[in-house]
């Protein structure tokens, strides 16, 4: 069975190579210290330095160490290694993820970690959430959230493949640790943490049989505010703090919330066809919305109707947006009486009529059929 590796990346293998004993290092760790949630571009030229002497040493040590070594420079490495109980040849065949904060040293730690694995002829890649740091909470859990996206984007294929999905977070910020090890309890089939000395033994958690209560959950309030919406507070349906980010009077998902509706949505939108702000249904496209006997078909149709929804009713039922989006496309047909359509994927349109504000939606199926009877 091959194995997705996730491994959280922190910036350790850089800071064990300061020399304490050293006058002219001494004060390298502070300074580090201070610097860890800035980005390259804005770091002064002396840190810079810094970073790439420390990433020269702990490149020399990986590749010149022996395997017990190499796991006390690396805890991201000592805990890859103790997946494959030592011996990395069983790792080639496998999908390595590296995550790393938006910041110099932890992409700069990453790209260490990367070289070495590659040198051992497995192929890793690094992903790195736009803004992701420790420095406040807002880039924070902007980068959760797209953490959360990618993953969603990402993990349904491998467990289609049945691969087994392992969450590495022996590195990394304990803040990053710690969330990243509630969503592996939804997404990952192990989690695992090893000691720190090189012969200590994996700990592995595996899955739990997590349940949680969607009664409460509008899926078409969700859905609105997966797609970007920001909804009255007063007209949510389930106001559990946990789920809704608030910002004054209105609310959109949470770091929690996204989760959530990422675990749910395949049931909640493979039901009815759902109701939608500005988006009228006639009868149709009713009928061709009931002859889909695919459940993510139907799920991917309802999350493109949300997104069109929330771009209506932000732009007050302009469609100029629709037409600027990259996936939805909207287009008006030449010489078909006002008939427009927009795209589902990449072979399925939506024909559909613009007035006051609102899209009534006509036909639904591939882009030939559509096309040819909007």
């Amino acid at each position: 069975m091959r194995r997705f590796v996730l491994s959280t990346v922190g910036t350790s293998l850089l800071t064990n190579q300061i020399d304490r004993s050293n006058e002219a290092e001494k004060n390298w760790y502070a300074l580090l210290r201070d610097s860890a949630n800035v980005q390259r571009d804005n770091l002064n030229p002396e840190i810079l330095q810094i970073i790439e002497t420390l990433s020269d040493r702990a490149t020399a040590i990986l590749q010149s160490s022996t395997v017990p070594g190499i796991r006390r420079a690396s805890a991201e490495l000592n805990g890859i290694y103790g997946i494959y109980d030592g011996n990395l040849s069983d790792a080639r065949m496998d999908s390595h993820w590296l995550i790393s904060t938006d910041t110099a040293q932890g992409i700069q730690t990453s790209e260490v970690v990367k070289s070495f694995l590659e040198s051992q002829g497995i192929l890793a890649q690094i992903y790195t959430p736009d803004k992701l740091s420790t420095a406040d909470t807002e880039e924070f859990g902007n980068g959760i959230d797209s953490i959360l996206e990618w993953l969603e984007n990402t993990i349904p294929g491998h467990k289609e493949a049945q691969d087994r999905i392992c969450f590495n977070l022996v590195g990394g910020f304990k803040s990053l640790q710690a969330y990243l090890n509630t969503i592996g309890m939804f997404y990952a089939d192990e989690i695992v943490y090893i000691f720190e000395s090189p012969q200590s033994e994996l700990i592995k958690i595996p899955r739990l049989p997590l349940q949680f209560d969607t009664s409460g959950i509008d899926p078409m309030q969700f859905a609105l505010m997966s797609a970007g919406a920001w909804i009255k507070l007063s007209e949510i349906n389930d106001s559990r703090e946990a789920l809704l980010y608030q910002v004054e009077d209105e609310v959109t998902l949470s770091n929690w919330g996204r989760l959530i509706w990422n675990q749910s949505k395949s049931e909640l939108l493979s039901q009815d066809l759902l109701s939608f702000p500005r988006l009228i249904y006639q009868d149709s496209f009713r009928s061709d919305y009931q002859t889909i006997r695919n459940s993510k078909e139907k799920v991917k149709l309802q999350e493109t109707l949300a997104k069109v929804s929330y771009l209506l009713s932000k732009h007050q039922g302009n469609t100029g947006p629709l037409k600027q989006d990259g996936g939805v496309l909207y287009e008006v047909y030449t010489n078909k009486g006002g008939i427009a359509h927009f795209r589902v994927t990449q072979g399925i349109r939506i024909s559909c009529t613009s007035s006051d504000g609102q899209l009534t939606l006509r036909r639904y199926g591939t882009e030939p059929d559509v096309n040819n009877n909007p």
